[in-house]
């Protein structure tokens, strides 16, 4: 990791993949870190480099995303990808 001017910290690890978990509806909302924790333990191949989350609203509605970067090695990657 490497420090921004701002203090901060950011990831300088590479990925080579990524898996958006999102929802929009309160009842969605309130189990999506289960569905991130599911996920993760369902690929145990797959190093995770960084997560970030998102929320975004407007009038109406109110979303949250949690994104997962992770590195998978290249023999699971090249299966992945088939």
């Amino acid at each position: 990791m490497d420090d921004n001017r701002n203090g901060s910290r950011r990831v300088t690890q590479q990925f080579n993949g990524a898996k958006v978990f999102s929802a929009t509806m309160a009842q969605d909302r309130e189990v999506l870190g289960d569905k991130v924790t599911a996920w993760l333990k369902s690929n145990p191949d797959k190093e995770v480099i960084d997560t970030i989350v998102t929320q975004s609203s407007d009038e109406a509605f109110h979303c949250i995303a949690i994104t997962v970067f992770f590195w998978q090695s290249g023999t699971e990657a090249a299966a992945a990808r088939r």
